[in-house]
C-alpha cells in the first residue's frame, strides 16, 4: 500500500499526558498525515492493543513514567511484528541516542524541533511500507514462479532453460524430444550437445551472440540430434528470462518436418501470437515482450513506457453496441491506438483492456505519447458493428527503468494508476515515474552549475576569512580563504554543498583560477593598506595537474605586484597521494614563484608520513577527525603529537583546525603544532579583522 493524502498512519502513543499525546497527534494532522491514534494506559494495554490491532508504529516518550521506554522496547520487540519504535526526546546527546538504539528504537524524534520531528516519522513510516511492499512482491515472485514452474511442467512446448550454454532447466516435452528420461540426464549439458555436428559451428556463433546481449532471431533453424544420434529438422526460439534469480535463455524447441511449407510455418506463428478477435498481439505475447523490455532495463539501463488503456464507462458502452460487438469495440480501440502510435507495441491485454509498450521511449516520450492516444481516441469516431460511437478512454501508466525493473512491480504500478485515472471521471492519463525524484535533482544540479557560472563570470562568490593563529608567538597576520555561494534562498552555502557538482560538470579548474586571481587581489589589497597578510587557500586536485596553473599564479603575483612568498596553497593528502609525479612537478613550479605547498587532511592515510619521503610541503593541515573530542581522545593526541614530530623534523610546520573547546587548547600547547585555527578562537567572516597581538 503506497502512502498518499487519504492513507491513515495506525499510531501507538506511550505518553503519561493525553494533552502530550494529543500534540503529537496534531503536529502530524496539521503537517497533512492523516492518523489514527492508540494510547494505551497500562502494559497489559499495550500488549493487547498489539497483539490484536494493527499497529503501523509506535511512539514513546523516553521520560515516560507510567510505561517506562524499557518495557515498551521490550513489548514492540517481542510482538514479533514489524513495528518500528521512535524515542520522543525534549533533547539529545551521544549517551542518550546510544541507550536508545540499544533498547531498540529505530530513531529519535525531538519534541520540540517540528521538523525534525515529521522527518523521523514519516521516514520511519515509508521505510516500513517498503518493507511491507517488499515483503508482498517477494511473495507474489514466489506465486508466479510456482505457477510459471506449473504452466511449463504442463506445456507440451518443448522448453529448456539455458545459462552461460548449460542446461538447468528442461520440461518433460522437451525430455521427450531428444529421448532422456529425466532432467539429471541432461542437467550440467551444453545445448550444444543436442546439435548436429555440422551446424555447430554457426549455432556456437549464435550462443555468443547472444551472450553479448545482442537481440535473438524469431525464428532459428538447425538440425537437431536425440539421444539416440538420430537427427532431425528443428526450429528453435528463444527469449531471455529468469531462473531462480539468475539471468538466463528460455528455449523452445520444435520438430519441423522437412516438407512444412517455411512461409506457411512463418505465417501459423505469427497468427499463435495475436488475438483473433482483435488482431492485436495477445496477452502471452505482449507479457513476454515486456518481460524482456524489464529486462533490459534492468541490465542496460534503457528507458520504455508501458500503458493500460480501458473505456471509459464501458458497460454503458455495451448496452448500447450489443455484447456481441464488444470485441469489435476492443478492436476499434486498437485500431486508433496502433494509428496513432505506429512505432509501439498494441496488445489486447484483458477482456476491456489494451496494452501498449513503447520501447526507448523516455517519460517526456511517454507522457507525450499517452496524451497523444487519449486524445486520438477523444477525438475519434469508433466504427462498431452498425454504430458509430464517440468514446473515451482512460490510460493509466508507468516509465520502465532500473529504479523499477520488475515485471510484477511495472504491472501493478500500471493497474494502480489506471484505476487512479478512471476513478476520478476518466478521460486522462496518470503516468508513474520512478526516477521524479532523479529529475528533480537534476533539475536541481543544472540551477547549481548555472549558479557556479554565474559566479564565475563575475564577483559571486561570497568569500570568508578564517585567522590562523600561531602558537608559537609569532605575530604575523595569517588567514585561510573559503568560497561561498549564495543558494535560491540568498544564504551562504560551503563549498561542500556545491563543489562536487562543479567537479562533475568540468568546473573545478575555472574556480581554482577565480579563488588564486582573488587571493591575490587581497592579499594586494592588504599590503597596500599596510598589512602583510599571509592567505591559505585550498585548490583542487585539477590545479596540481593543470601545467598552464603555475603560469598563470606568476602572472596574477605580478599584476597585483604581490610577493609570492604571502600564498600558500592547500592540496589533500590523499590527492597527492595518487598523483605524486604531478605533485612534485607543481610544488617545484609553485617553489619558482615564491608559493609555498601544504597538505591538508593529513594523517587520514594509511600511512600519511611516507608521502613526506616524496612530497615537501611548508605546511600540513591535520585532518579534523582527530579534532573531535580531543581532550577525551588519547589515540587523536598520541597522532597529533607524532605527525607534529615528524613535521618538525622535516621543517615542516603543522595547523590544528577545527579547535573546539579550550579543553583542546591546553593539549595542543603540548603537542608542539605550530598554528590553530577553529570557531572556539575566531568564526569564519567576512572580514579580516582579528587581532593577532593579543
Amino acid at each position: 500500500m503506497a502512502i498518499g493524502k487519504d492513507t491513515a498512519l495506525r499510531l501507538m502513543l506511550v505518553a503519561d499526558l493525553v494533552n502530550e499525546a494529543e500534540a503529537m497527534v496534531s503536529r502530524l494532522r496539521n503537517a497533512g498525515t492523516a492518523v489514527r491514534p492508540l494510547r494505551p494506559e497500562s502494559l497489559d494495554e499495550l500488549l493487547s492493543m498489539l497483539a490484536q490491532q494493527p499497529v503501523d508504529m509506535v511512539l514513546a516518550d523516553y521520560a515516560s513514567a507510567l510505561l517506562p521506554f524499557e518495557q515498551v522496547a521490550k513489548a514492540v520487540a517481542g510482538g514479533g511484528r514489524d513495528v518500528p519504535l521512535l524515542a520522543v526526546l525534549d533533547g539529545i546527546n551521544d549517551d542518550i541516542l546510544e541507550q536508545v538504539q540499544v533498547l531498540g528504537a529505530q530513531a529519535v524524534a525531538l519534541r520540540d524541533r517540528p521538523q525534525q520531528f515529521l522527518k523521523a516519522v514519516h521516514a520511519e513510516w515509508q521505510a516500513l511500507e517498503s518493507r511491507r511492499s517488499q515483503r508482498r512482491l517477494e511473495a507474489q515472485m514466489r506465486e508466479t514462479q510456482r505457477r510459471c514452474d506449473m504452466l511449463i511442467d504442463s506445456s507440451r512446448e518443448p522448453i529448456a532453460y539455458i545459462h552461460e550454454g548449460m542446461h538447468i532447466r528442461a520440461n518433460q516435452a522437451y525430455l521427450e524430444m531428444f529421448g532422456y528420461d529425466a532432467f539429471e540426464d541432461i542437467e550440467g549439458m551444453s545445448l550444444l550437445d543436442l546439435v548436429a555436428p555440422q551446424d555447430v559451428p554457426e549455432f556456437k556463433a549464435l550462443l555468443k551472440r547472444l551472450s553479448k546481449g545482442e537481440d535473438a532471431p524469431p525464428r532459428y533453424e538447425l538440425t537437431a540430434r536425440d539421444v539416440e544420434g538420430q537427427d532431425f529438422p528443428a526450429v528453435m526460439e528463444f527469449s531471455p528470462a529468469q531462473y531462480q534469480g539468475e539471468a538466463c535463455l528460455q528455449v523452445i524447441f520444435r520438430h519441423q518436418a522437412s516438407e512444412v511449407d517455411p512461409e506457411l510455418a512463418r505465417q501459423v506463428e505469427e497468427l499463435k501470437q495475436r488475438d483473433p478477435a482483435t488482431g492485436l498481439l495477445n496477452r502471452p505475447t505482449f507479457l513476454g515482450l515486456l518481460d524482456a523490455a524489464v529486462a533490459e532495463a534492468a541490465a542496460n539501463g534503457a528507458a520504455h513506457g508501458l500503458l493500460l488503456v480501458e473505456p471509459d464507462h464501458y458497460m454503458q458502452l455495451l448496452d448500447v453496441i450489443g455484447l456481441d460487438a464488444a470485441d469489435d469495440l476492443m478492436a476499434a480501440l486498437g485500431q486508433r491506438l496502433t494509428a496513432a502510435a505506429p512505432e509501439a507495441l498494441v496488445a489486447r491485454f484483458g477482456e476491456h483492456q489494451l496494452a501498449v509498450l513503447a520501447r526507448n521511449s523516455d517519460y517526456h516520450a511517454t507522457s507525450a505519447l499517452a496524451e497523444r492516444l487519449r486524445a486520438g481516441i477523444a477525438d475519434a469516431v469508433l466504427a462498431v458493428g452498425n454504430n458509430s460511437l464517440n468514446a473515451t478512454a482512460s490510460l493509466g501508466g508507468v516509465q520502465i527503468g532500473e529504479k523499477i525493473a520488475s515485471t510484477s512491480q511495472v504491472l501493478a504500478k500500471a493497474t494502480h494508476h489506471l484505476a487512479a485515472a478512471v476513478g476520478v471521471g476518466g478521460n486522462r492519463v496518470e503516468l508513474y515515474d520512478p526516477s521524479a525524484v532523479d529529475r528533480a535533482e537534476q533539475e536541481r544540479i543544472a540551477a547549481w552549475v548555472e549558479r557556479i557560472r554565474g559566479a564565475l563570470a563575475g564577483d559571486g562568490f561570497q568569500l570568508g576569512f578564517q585567522p590562523v593563529i600561531s602558537l608559537q608567538g609569532e605575530s604575523e597576520e595569517a588567514y585561510e580563504m573559503f568560497l561561498r555561494l549564495l543558494g535560491s534562498d540568498g544564504v551562504p552555502v560551503e563549498a561542500e554543498a556545491f563543489l562536487p557538482i562543479a567537479e562533475e560538470h568540468g568546473l573545478l579548474g575555472e574556480i581554482d583560477r577565480w579563488a588564486v586571481a582573488r587571493a591575490i587581489t587581497v592579499i594586494g589589497e592588504r599590503l597596500r593598506a599596510g598589512k602583510r597578510t599571509r592567505l591559505l587557500l585550498s585548490v583542487s586536485q585539477e590545479a596540481v595537474l593543470d601545467p598552464q596553473m603555475p603560469a598563470f599564479i606568476q602572472a596574477q603575483l605580478d599584476q597585483a605586484g604581490v610577493p609570492g612568498e604571502l600564498l600558500m596553497l592547500a592540496v589533500p593528502e590523499a590527492k597527492v597521494f595518487v598523483n605524486l609525479n604531478g605533485a612534485q612537478a607543481f610544488a617545484k613550479a609553485l617553489s619558482a614563484c615564491g608559493v609555498q605547498l601544504a597538505l591538508e587532511r593529513f594523517g587520514a592515510g594509511l600511512n600519511s608520513l611516507q608521502i613526506l619521503q616524496h612530497v615537501s610541503p611548508a605546511l600540513l593541515k591535520i585532518d579534523p577527525q582527530f579534532m573531535e573530542d580531543l581532550a577525551r581522545n588519547g589515540a587523536s593526541q598520541a597522532k597529533l603529537r607524532e605527525i607534529a614530530l615528524k613535521a618538525r623534523e622535516h621543517g615542516i610546520r603543522t595547523i590544528a583546525p577545527h579547535v573546539q573547546d579550550a579543553a583542546s587548547m591546553t593539549l595542543l600547547f603540548s603537542t608542539g603544532v605550530s598554528y590553530v585555527q577553529g570557531d572556539f578562537l575566531a568564526p569564519v567572516g567576512r572580514e579580516m579583522n582579528y587581532d593577532f597581538s593579543v
